[in-house]
C-alpha cells in the first residue's frame, strides 16, 4: 500500500515534534551569573576582628616557653582545647578566602597568592588539631607566620615595621 504525500508530510511532522521534545535544554553558556558579596567590613577590621584573635590563638596554642618558672608546653592538653584550636584554624581558612573576595582582593597576583596560602596554614593546622600532632600544629604556625609576614611586607611594610621596633 502506497502512502500519500500528505500522511509522509504529517509523519515527518510528528516524528519531528517528538524529537524536538527529547532534545536537552539550551544552556546560557556565555550568560555568568554575578555573586554580591558583602564586603563591608574593610580589610583593616577584617585582619583585626578576625583573622588577628584567631590567629594569636593558633600561636599561643603551641610550642614551648622557657621563663623564671621553668619550661611549659603551650599544646592544648583536652580533646576540647584541640577542638577549640581547631575551630579557631577554619576562622583563619575562611579568612583567607574572605581576602580574596572582590572588593577586599588588592590585585590578582601576590594577594591571591597570600590569601590562599592563609587558607593552606589554616587548613594544616585544622588537620593536625584533628590529630592532636603536636609537631605538625608548631609547623602550621610557623607556615601562618610565614604567609602573614610575607604579605605584610609586600602590602602593609608599616606592620613590621611596628613589630621590629617593639622587638627592640
Amino acid at each position: 500500500m502506497p502512502v500519500d504525500s500528505t500522511r509522509l508530510i504529517f509523519l515527518c511532522f510528528l516524528v519531528g515534534t517528538i524529537l524536538s521534545g527529547c532534545s536537552a535544554p539550551e544552556t546560557e553558556s556565555s550568560t555568568e551569573v554575578e555573586a554580591n558579596y558583602n564586603v563591608d567590613l574593610d580589610v583593616a577590621n577584617l585582619m583585626s576582628l578576625v583573622l588577628e584573635p584567631a590567629s594569636d590563638i593558633l600561636w599561643d596554642s603551641g610550642g614551648w616557653v622557657l621563663d623564671a618558672y621553668g619550661y611549659e608546653e603551650l599544646y592544648p592538653t583536652t580533646d576540647d582545647g584541640w577542638d577549640f584550636v581547631r575551630a579557631q584554624a577554619a576562622i583563619v581558612v575562611e579568612a583567607g578566602n574572605m581576602l580574596a573576595l572582590p572588593g577586599r582582593a588588592e590585585d590578582d597576583d601576590a594577594w591571591m597568592i597570600y590569601s590562599e596560602g592563609l587558607s593552606r596554614a589554616g587548613i594544616m593546622a585544622m588537620e593536625a588539631a584533628q590529630a592532636q600532632d603536636k609537631e605538625a600544629f608548631f609547623q602550621a604556625g610557623g607556615q601562618l607566620y610565614s604567609v602573614c609576614t610575607a604579605c605584610h611586607q609586600s602590602y602593609s611594610p608599616d606592620i613590621n615595621n611596628r613589630v621590629e621596633n617593639i622587638a627592640d
